[in-house]
């Protein structure tokens, strides 16, 4: 491998076309500027130059070789500021969260995207269990989870709560225990969870959603109201999902005397420094939430 230094000087001797003054550019003597060239002519075991007098020539060699090295040196050089480089709104980002909150997220990045076209979105629907995984794995850099995380590799920060809310077609005006039993339950993935969480401090009867009959599943969050809408059963959803559906005059969401919300927590592998393109989505997100 060719020295980058003696490379160097010899290209600064080509560009100044004098010994003395490449010297002096580079804060060397005159005999060493003349070592690095002929070091250069022994390891390649070629002539670079041809001096006449004071002055010189450079062989079809030298030529050839003040090209490249030209061109490698200038590369050389770029290559230190690509990877030092941190641009705030230039990279790409991935982001995953349940289905419910990146309804809402998602747009808002897209259009901070669309002012940053050079920051690109990455964003997938997943459930909190496979959001850390990710997250230890690195295969995602920003994580928004519904649950606290459990694993020491994620840090988590609490950046707000969603609350959960009992939706039922449109005609419901109060949802009783029996109405409900009556309309039976849409379940999805967290449907079971969500149920024990806002129906237990609201429902004396109810032990279990496995107590109403299931009229239906899907496990597409922007899915899950549509038969409700079309008086099918109830679910219960956090209200960024239900905010997000087309239908709103054919549901109806309820808020019941014990009002029960999910923390929503923010979630990056822990002892890792963000680059400068987390850090603008990390406080975007913050500011939407």
């Amino acid at each position: 491998m060719l020295n980058t230094t003696w490379l160097r000087t010899f290209c600064t001797l080509v560009e100044i076309g004098h010994f003395t003054r490449t010297a002096e550019t580079l804060h060397m003597t005159q005999s060493g500027v003349s070592q690095h060239v002929q070091k250069l002519e022994a390891q390649l075991g070629r002539t670079l130059l041809t001096r006449e007098k004071k002055q010189f020539r450079l062989t079809e060699a030298g030529q050839r070789l003040y090209d490249e090295a030209n061109r490698l040196l200038a590369e050389f050089s770029n290559l230190a500021n690509i990877v030092t480089s941190d641009p705030a709104f230039e990279g790409l980002v991935k982001i995953m969260s349940p289905g419910s909150v990146g309804l809402k997220l998602y747009p808002y990045l897209l259009s901070l995207q669309k002012e940053h076209p050079k920051l690109v979105m990455n964003y997938r629907f997943a459930p909190n269990a496979d959001i850390e995984s990710a997250i230890v794995e690195s295969s995602v850099d920003v994580g928004i989870m519904s649950s606290k995380p459990s694993l020491p590799d994620v840090n988590c920060e609490a950046i707000g709560s969603e609350p959960l809310l009992l939706v039922t077609p449109a005609h419901v005006e109060t949802p009783s225990w029996d109405s409900l039993k009556t309309l039976g339950f849409i379940d999805h993935p967290d449907g079971s969870h969500h149920a024990d969480l806002l129906l237990s401090p609201n429902y004396p009867e109810f032990q279990h959603s496995n107590l109403f009959i299931q009229r239906g599943f899907s496990n597409q969050i922007s899915l899950i109201l549509t038969p409700v809408s079309m008086g099918l059963g109830f679910t219960i959803l956090p209200a960024y999902a239900v905010d997000a559906f087309p239908k709103s005059d054919k549901i109806k969401s309820h808020h019941l005397n014990h009002p029960v919300s999910e923390t929503l927590y923010l979630c990056t592998r822990r002892n890792t420094q963000p680059p400068n393109r987390i850090k603008t989505v990390i406080a975007d997100i913050k500011q939407r939430i």
